[in-house]
């Protein structure tokens, strides 16, 4: 099973897409799919306080210490 090694930001800051342990880069959409569907490991999918679903490690409270990989 795969888990998130890395992410890209854009120029605002927001995180665009992850980078996976196989060395898959997939959207933040993607990634939210494959969370909710227990193909990727570490993360998880919640609601934020408008009821949209948002990635978040389980761990952790943020991707912030997650490097930005290109």
């Amino acid at each position: 099973m795969e888990t998130v090694v890395g992410l890209h930001r854009n120029h605002f800051g927001d995180i665009i897409s992850f980078v996976t342990s196989g060395g898959r880069v997939i959207s933040y959409q993607k990634a939210l799919m494959e969370a909710a569907n227990g193909v990727i490991q570490g993360v998880q999918t919640i609601e934020d306080y408008d009821g949209k679903l948002i990635l978040s490690p389980e761990q952790d409270q943020s991707f912030d210490h997650y490097p930005n990989l290109f």
